[in-house]
């Protein structure tokens, strides 16, 4: 791999990595507030291949220039190309390793490959990541309210309920089952990428929809249940909402869930 075909790549890789940033793409691959070094790493990758583009034009015309130049007859030429075998001309000395070419592989996986949300397989596989809260807002006026699934989640299992004062909620998360088909609403939660999401579960009791779907995302509404479950990967709480209504929805512009850890 040249020096141009390393430019090439790192300008490739650093314009997928903007066309990423710009859009909701990559939200697939990291959490929100990562979108500005993001930006600035794709920023410094295109910079980078223009740099190296006119450094290696600006070597070429020296070359040429030193060739062209008085006190240089071509015996002369042909001498030192020989004794540097070739090296002020093509570079043969300088040859990268051909693993460089690898470099190629992240930029197709970005190009080429839009993987899904890590979904019900990897959390019915995965214990709940659900954690203790520190303390609990007061919920904002409206029937239904609106919910994170995650928040319920704390409150329904640590806070027994008292927080939600009986009121309806809307908790909006994708379908999973587990081997007896037993329906859990969840969202994966992270911390800073896809590579550590965690999945959060709540069971669903009362009014369910007949026919279900894995990753199917539904929004719930309903009430909180002292009905409780353990995870039976890590023993981690799951509590249930009695629903009252669901109905399907398309997939969040972002289908993870940071509210857990913030």
């Amino acid at each position: 791999m040249n020096r141009q075909a390393q430019a090439a790549v790192l300008f490739l890789l650093g314009a997928a990595v903007l066309h990423a940033s710009v859009t909701d793409l990559y939200l697939r691959y990291v959490k929100a507030g990562l979108r500005p070094l993001l930006l600035a790493a794709g920023v410094v990758l295109v910079v980078t291949a223009l740099a190296t583009v006119w450094y290696e034009v600006r070597e070429h015309r020296k070359a040429s220039a030193d060739r062209s130049g008085d006190g240089h007859d071509a015996e002369d030429m042909h001498g030192q190309d020989t004794e540097h075998g070739h090296d002020a001309g093509h570079g043969h000395a300088h040859r990268e390793p051909r693993i460089s070419w690898l470099l190629v592989l992240p930029l197709l996986a970005l190009i080429l490959v839009a993987p899904p949300a890590l979904g019900s397989y990897s959390a019915m596989r995965t214990g709940t990541a659900l954690q203790a809260p520190f303390g609990y807002a007061e919920l904002p006026v409206g029937d239904p309210v609106p919910l994170g699934l995650v928040d319920y989640a704390g409150r329904a299992a640590y806070g027994h309920g008292r927080s939600l004062d009986g009121r309806q909620v809307k908790i909006t998360g994708f379908v999973a089952l587990d081997g007896a088909g037993a329906p859990y609403l969840v969202r994966m939660a992270l911390n800073c990428c896809a590579a550590d999401a965690q999945p959060v579960k709540i069971g669903l009791s009362g009014r369910i929809p007949p026919v279900l779907r894995p990753d199917t995302w539904l929004e719930v509404t309903g009430r909180y249940t002292p009905k409780r479950t353990k995870d039976p990967v890590n023993g981690g709480i799951i509590p249930y909402l009695d629903v009252s209504s669901a109905r399907p929805v398309p997939t969040p512009r972002d289908p993870y869930d940071e509210s857990w850890n913030n």
